[in-house]
């Protein structure tokens, strides 16, 4: 599943809802069970999308009124506690956190994903015995072995982790609270006081491609189709299907944009596709593909 979905693009906060009797694994908030979290979509970005640079996070959804996937959490809790941190487990209850499910494209529950780096690595549907986990389990395992960060020093380890950056921290919760320029100007000004941090830079980026997108219009791709030559049109489209998770139509929509201008109309253009392929990781065929495509309309 790797680079099939851009789970990056799960931004939305909310309320944690409750979980049904029976869905929280026991343990998950306390010392005796760290590998092991809730999962919502308040926290999505934070418990899968961050951590998942330092071990693979397994993402299970699940649901109260599935006895199957109860069954099955309980399995893979036990695995993970098991195995100390090499990787997290994390429970999603899907009837109250659907745009996780949708994120995933899921199609039946239970579903099992794993998580490397921010993106999908492995999958599998339906109950699996003890056994069958492992297997997998340790497929996973092997699959990123020396390719991620690794666990961060916790408390009662060799070397303390490091407090958090309280300016990191600001931008973050002004983020949460969707105060989107709040966490834009938090961000930029870590980068006035530090221009070489790459973390503050990589997070402006996503913060003001987000900020600017949700102005666009309900109607900004019918719009741009109509309008090839309205250059703010084909801007707007392009952030209206990154946003859908679309990249491939986004920097196609551009590319084809380019080709038809010249001057400072070519400049803009060339400039939003660049910036918008710095939110991915260089690496993503799709936009490894799209630079080649920019490349031979440009020269």
């Amino acid at each position: 599943m790797t680079g099939a979905v851009d789970l990056s693009a799960l931004k939305e906060r909310a309320q944690p809802a409750q979980r049904p009797a029976g869905t929280a694994p026991s343990g998950a908030d306390g010392p005796s069970a760290p590998a092991v979290v809730q999962v919502t979509e308040a926290n999505f970005e934070a418990e899968v999308l961050q951590k998942s640079d330092q071990v693979p996070v397994v993402v299970a959804m699940v649901s109260g009124r599935s006895p199957g996937s109860l069954d099955l959490l309980e399995v893979l809790e036990r695995i993970a506690v098991q195995d100390n941190g090499a990787w997290i487990l994390g429970a999603v209850d899907v009837d109250a956190n659907m745009r996780i499910a949708q994120a995933f494209g899921v199609q039946a529950i239970p579903t099992v994903v794993a998580v490397a780096a921010g993106q999908p690595l492995a999958d599998f549907q339906g109950g699996q015995s003890d056994a069958q986990v492992r297997q997998w389990i340790d497929a996973v395992l092997a699959a990123v072995e020396g390719k991620l960060a690794g666990r961060p020093a916790q408390e009662g380890d060799a070397e303390a982790e490091a407090p958090e950056d309280p300016r990191f921290v600001a931008a973050e919760d002004a983020l949460d609270s969707g105060d989107l320029d709040a966490a834009v100007a938090a961000y930029q000004k870590i980068l006035d006081e530090e221009p070489a941090n790459a973390q503050a830079k990589d997070a402006l980026r996503q913060v003001q491609f987000l900020a600017r997108a949700q102005t666009v219009g309900p109607d900004a791709v019918e719009t741009a189709d109509a309008n090839p030559a309205d250059v703010d049109a084909q801007l707007s489209a392009a952030d209206a299907e990154l946003l859908a998770q679309l990249p491939e139509a986004a920097f196609g929509r551009l590319i084809d944009a380019i080709k038809r201008t010249a001057g400072d109309d070519r400049t803009a253009l060339r400039t939003r596709l660049l910036e918008l392929f710095e939110l991915f990781d260089p690496a993503e065929p799709f936009v490894v593909a799209a630079r080649r495509k920019l490349a031979t309309a440009l020269y």
